[in-house]
């Protein structure tokens, strides 16, 4: 990779909530990083309450760092959205505000994308199951969930560090929720519309300070969120095996009360016609599905912000 090739081409999105101590240690590396390179520095306040505003307000004046404040707490995913809907250049990194990622992965996310073409790049996080267990098994079952409801085989949906196509990501922005799920949500869209997602090996540090706002109820947020765009993408996903499953019952019920000349088994076939309705009600669900996303494809994400103040 050479600096004239991605020459303000990319920029890095940090959201930000409460991280006033973790902010300071982060920044000064990370300009004179971009700076190599001329990529930009989207930070978004989300509401913060600590002096986080404060300090990002003397940040504002630097050329290749915009700082956006939002009026109030809108959630991890809310606070993405902004920084990904306001970036012109052609790929965005997300980059957590809580110093936990390495700097220099950020070079490696950008040359596997240019090695294989791809749309999305997820940071791998390779140590992050000796750092907390709780949350690395967290981490598994929403990963089980996805692998079973979507066929998705990527290791880490969660990683907070993550590349994209600008232009495809604003695509899906209506898609994804403003909680913590934005991060596996936007995945799932990616992989669920064809599109290339490859994983890059990366190294993530201990919180030096703050605190984390991953808790019980954001984890199964996540699971509820990723069951509502699995409905989504594949509605007959669901439809399907629970209808086959009525008729399979009303017919294995009902066939050998018949053969042994004893009628129709009314339970049996109840069983059948309900069966057949949950199919029908999948292929309405599938075309609804289709007419959603392809009003949301074609929604202007480019509307009016009175809610920020830059």
């Amino acid at each position: 990779m050479t600096s004239g090739e991605y020459n303000r081409s990319l920029t890095i999105v940090i959201p930000a909530y409460n991280e006033v101590e973790s902010l300071p240690r982060l920044i000064p590396d990370l300009v004179k990083y971009c700076a190599q390179y001329g990529w930009k520095i989207i930070i978004v306040n989300d509401g913060s309450t600590d002096g986080t505003r404060e300090y990002l307000s003397d940040l504002n004046q630097a050329g290749m760092i915009r700082v956006f404040h939002h009026k109030v707490n809108r959630g991890y995913g809310g606070a993405l959205k902004t920084g990904l809907s306001i970036a012109d250049t052609d790929y965005v990194i997300t980059f957590d505000a809580d110093g936990q990622h390495n700097i220099g992965n950020i070079e490696s996310l950008v040359n596997k994308r240019v090695e294989v073409d791809a749309d999305l790049v997820i940071g791998w996080r390779q140590n992050v199951n000796s750092m907390d267990v709780y949350r690395s098994f967290g981490k598994r079952i929403i990963s089980l969930i996805a692998r079973i409801l979507l066929q998705v085989k990527l290791h880490d949906l969660n990683s907070g560090m993550k590349l994209y196509s600008t232009k495809l990501v604003r695509q899906y922005l209506p898609l994804c929720p403003n909680s913590m799920a934005f991060s596996d949500i936007i995945t799932l869209i990616f992989v669920s519309e064809g599109h290339l997602v490859v994983e890059a090996p990366i190294e993530i540090k201990r919180r030096r300070s703050g605190k984390s706002t991953i808790t019980t109820y954001t984890a199964m947020e996540t699971m509820l969120e990723i069951i509502n765009i699995a409905m989504l993408f594949n509605p007959l996903r669901f439809f399907l095996p629970i209808s086959f499953f009525f008729i399979l019952l009303g017919m294995v019920w009902g066939l050998p009360i018949a053969l042994n000349g004893r009628g129709i088994s009314v339970g049996a076939m109840m069983a059948i016609v309900i069966g057949v309705i949950i199919f029908f009600l999948g292929l309405v669900a599938e075309q609804l599905s289709q007419l959603r996303r392809g009003i949301i494809k074609r929604f202007d994400m480019d509307k009016d912000n009175d809610w920020l103040e830059n």
